[in-house]
């Protein structure tokens, strides 16, 4: 489905990804690990064309999406749930969803998410579509981020640091969303710190070091790696 090869992306002259390569298959949910500052976000952000890859390849189901603005990626089936959320704090979440309704050019091999579908999966949200962004705890505006990226009904979803900030009950809460999104048929490429939590939904795992990718492999092949996980996992 998503195929990344050998990227380079750059803020000015500075050389932030030196040639990071990645796949994922339909119906996967794969995580991208690493500390603060090593290059996961930007992975994303290059994938969704908010930073502009210099060099490599970025296909999304054999289309190349090197050199395509945002939008138009996003019509082709990409969404993407930024890690600094932006709801809109002064809106409802039904207004929020209702902003997230755009069209897409994805294969139709999913039923259309709409309000109504948000509300059946996410009925937390349901019960707080009257209330304002801002008057919404953590963990439910990470889900209404989710809830309203799932409106512009994508085939892949780009997730940044999902569980950041958010307490182990909530985590949990997110956790579960996620694998319940994966299960509706949305394949998900996630960016996530949190080793702990990452292991209890992903299928198979990106290390992240300085920029490259130091690791790839499934759930047990990262645990049997202590070398990997103590040099560019461990705080």
């Amino acid at each position: 489905m998503l195929e990344v090869r050998d990227i380079h992306s750059y803020y000015g002259k500075s050389h932030v990804l030196h040639g990071v390569s990645l796949d994922l298959k339909e119906g996967e949910l794969v995580c991208l690990l690493g500390r603060n500052g090593v290059g996961k976000s930007t992975t994303l952000k290059s994938i969704m064309g908010l930073v502009r890859a210099r060099e490599g390849s970025i296909r999304f189901r054999g289309e190349e999406l090197m050199g395509k603005q945002p939008f138009q990626i996003a019509r082709l089936a990409v969404g993407y749930a930024p890690e600094d959320r932006r709801i809109f704090r002064s809106l409802t979440v039904h207004e929020n969803l209702s902003i997230g309704i755009k069209k897409s050019q994805g294969s139709g091999r999913q039923p259309p998410w709409t309000i109504e579908r948000i509300y059946e999966h996410f009925p937390a949200l349901k019960k707080r579509q009257n209330s304002k962004g801002a008057h919404l705890s953590g963990g439910e505006q990470q889900m209404l981020t989710v809830a309203r990226t799932l409106m512009g009904n994508p085939e892949l979803m780009l997730v940044d640091e999902p569980t950041e900030g958010l307490a182990p009950l909530i985590v949990k809460d997110v956790l579960e969303m996620l694998a319940a999104v994966r299960k509706s048929g949305v394949s998900i490429l996630m960016v996530e710190q949190n080793f702990k939590a990452a292991v209890k939904v992903a299928e198979r795992f990106y290390v992240m070091g300085k920029g490259r990718i130091v690791f790839e492999g499934s759930v047990d092949e990262l645990l049997a790696a202590e070398n990997v996980r103590r040099n560019y996992l461990e705080v």
